[in-house]
């Protein structure tokens, strides 16, 4: 009896502190996983809600379109079906970019960048134009827009460059192949003519500059810069001054370039405040055109009413706040800078095509993200909410920087790599180590006395 009673003690006295230990442990991993969770589901949620109300709408602004354009011969469903086998591959596309290490898609940024130039390169020398714009490449029924891809390419270089080493926003040299490879490609852009596209890489480059730390009085130069830069080549092409000019006076050509720009008034005064209902708007089906791709907010106002323009507002507002909380709490600046970057361009694209349909910015071709109709737009978009959805599960691809001062260029020593989401510690300078022959790593790691070993071997 005494033995048993001793066994059973000794039981308890283990077992007791075991218990002990691990319900704090429990504690913070649950407290860890429920904090991610919620900005990680807010973000899916968000991009749901957005493609149903894009499917919705895409098949009530098409649909009579088509009917009455072919004399009921046509296929109502053609654009709602391709809208949700594009939606499919996107999500796909977004699963793969979410799950996929994250250092993996930082080394193969410059390939994508180069690759997005060489399209850029071929669309114009054998791209097939629509509306007017030379930019797609066709083959069969797909068609790319490598203008589309571009602006995610600029993007992801910006962070990659700028994780390592913030202090390059700051010196001009550094900057200075940035900004040119940004000029580069809005010129090739221009000369399609994609304006609208031209205007969202430039809000993208500068939004990537302002998350990575860029002056105040820098910012404010390079926004002069392309303020004056848009206004001479609005002013070069006479569509292009027209355009403006309309923007400003649209009664002045009711007919003609301002013949949208009140339409879309139109469209959206008749819903009133709840709207005429789903399928039964009058503006879509004879007055108002592209109204499945650029003027879907239109069309949404007048069968939804203001209550339906509120809810997109809202629910991109909650999109913005899933990101920017993503970006703060990354695990590194790269992630950083990628969350944010790639949450504001979604958002200012969705702003811009928003404040076009009321009147309060020009027209410029510009979709509204994972609701108007857009095989290119609505990819490009699902892949960079999959990368933002990436950080959130905690992905890391950057250095983090040691506590040191800047000292200008080349000072790469104080920077470790983050691989993986693992913290790889510099190694010991040690005479008979076998790791400080391994020392550094590729972005920004120092190497130790490994190199003038070599040499003397």
């Amino acid at each position: 009896m005494a033995s048993a009673s001793y066994r059973s003690s000794r039981g308890r006295g283990k077992s007791q502190p075991k218990r002990a230990l691990r319900k704090p442990k429990s504690r913070r991993r649950k407290k860890v996983q429920a904090k991610t969770s919620v900005e990680y589901n807010l973000l899916i949620t968000a991009t749901l809600m957005l493609l149903a109300i894009g499917a919705v709408m895409v098949f009530s602004a098409s649909s009579t379109t088509s009917i009455l354009s072919d004399g009921g011969l046509a296929d109502s469903t053609f654009y709602l079906k391709r809208t949700l086998m594009v939606a499919a591959l996107g999500l796909v596309l977004m699963h793969f970019a979410a799950r996929r290490n994250l250092l993996n898609f930082r080394e193969k940024t410059p390939l994508f960048l180069g690759f997005c130039f060489f399209l850029l390169f071929a669309v114009l020398a054998v791209g097939t134009p629509i509306n007017g714009t030379k930019g797609w490449l066709v083959a069969g029924p797909i068609q790319v827009q490598p203008a589309e891809f571009m602006k995610l390419g600029l993007v992801l270089y910006g962070a990659h460059l700028f994780a390592d080493r913030p202090d390059r926003v700051d010196n001009v040299r550094e900057l200075g192949p940035y900004l040119l490879m940004t000029l580069g490609a809005c010129f090739l852009m221009m000369m399609q003519p994609d304006m609208g596209t031209t205007m969202i890489v430039v809000f993208a480059v500068g939004i990537t500059l302002f998350v990575a730390g860029a002056r105040p009085r820098d910012m404010a130069l390079l926004g002069g810069v392309v303020v004056t830069g848009a206004m001479f080549l609005a002013l070069l092409a006479p569509y292009r001054r027209d355009r403006l000019l309309t923007f400003l006076h649209p009664e002045s050509d009711v007919t003609g370039n301002g013949f949208q720009i009140i339409q879309a008034k139109i469209a959206i005064g008749s819903g009133g405040l709840d709207g005429v209902g789903i399928g039964n708007g009058v503006q879509k089906a004879f007055y108002l055109p592209e109204a499945h791709t650029d003027m879907i907010s239109a069309v949404i106002g007048e069968e939804f009413g203001l209550i339906g323009i509120i809810a997109i507002v809202v629910i991109f507002g909650i999109f913005g706040y899933a990101g920017f909380q993503i970006a703060k709490n990354a695990k590194d600046e790269y992630g950083r800078i990628l969350a944010a970057s790639l949450t504001g361009l979604i958002l200012v694209q969705a702003s811009l095509n928003l404040y076009a349909v009321m009147g309060m910015a020009p027209l410029t071709g510009v979709p509204l993200p994972l609701v108007s109709y857009g095989n290119n737009s609505l990819i490009v978009s699902l892949i960079a909410i999959g990368l933002i959805l990436n950080v959130a599960r905690g992905g890391r691809a950057a250095t983090a920087r040691v506590s040191h001062p800047r000292r200008g260029p080349g000072e790469a020593a104080k920077l470790r790599l983050l691989e993986g989401g693992r913290d790889r510690q510099p190694s010991r300078r040690t005479a008979g180590s076998a790791q400080s022959r391994h020392s550094g790593g590729r972005y920004g790691g120092t190497r130790g006395p490994g190199r003038s070993r070599s040499r003397r071997a």
